[in-house]
């Protein structure tokens, strides 16, 4: 019994070892190429579509609609009802810091996209956060930002305040890796 037992053990090990082995699709390339501390979720292995994670680590897979992505990315359209339009550059703490608004004018309880490009790249370290509304944030859901490194800037979903407040502003605050923050202004595109 006790020879059958050792066998069986064997068999198992044997066997969960091959499942190990054959359920990843990973290659050791792929492992070495990954960031220190990267996640499977955010990996850069290839899909089947040929798109990987560093291609959309902002966006879940099959949520980009056709005709849905930034001017100059493949499927770009220049007539579709999400277009992201430029905010202009502004102040915040020391930093000149670029704004684009995407999927249409802010209005009051709906979703509002920001995209912010820092004036430096580090690869997505800092904080993002951004709200619609007032300074101190009263009836605002802060948005964090997503770093997306195809495009080395930040997105940032934030819900408007209903009522939208009589001097409604997108408010950023940005957290740098030391921890110092700086918070600014802009005025948004308004229904």
């Amino acid at each position: 019994m006790q020879h059958s037992l050792r066998q069986t053990f064997t068999i198992l090990a044997v066997f969960v070892g091959l499942l190990t082995v054959a359920g990843c699709e990973r290659s050791a390339e792929q492992d070495a190429a990954a960031p220190a501390g990267a996640s499977a979720a955010k990996d850069t292995h290839e899909h089947a579509d040929g798109s990987t994670h560093a291609d959309h680590d902002a966006e879940p897979a099959g949520s980009v609609e056709p005709g849905h992505g930034r001017e100059g990315e493949v499927g770009a359209d220049e007539d579709h009802a999400h277009d992201e339009v430029a905010l202009g550059a502004v102040m915040i703490g020391d930093m000149e810091v670029e704004l684009a608004q995407g999927h249409g004018k802010v209005a009051a309880g709906k979703e509002g996209h920001l995209v912010v490009k820092l004036p430096y790249n580090d690869k997505g370290e800092t904080v993002v956060r951004a709200w619609i509304g007032t300074e101190d944030r009263t009836l605002s859901v802060v948005g964090k930002g997503e770093y997306a490194p195809a495009h080395d800037d930040y997105d940032v979903h934030a819900v408007a305040p209903d009522p939208l407040p009589e001097n409604v502003m997108w408010w950023v605050e940005i957290q740098k890796p030391d921890g110092a923050k700086v918070v600014g202004a802009a005025k948004p595109l308004v229904e």
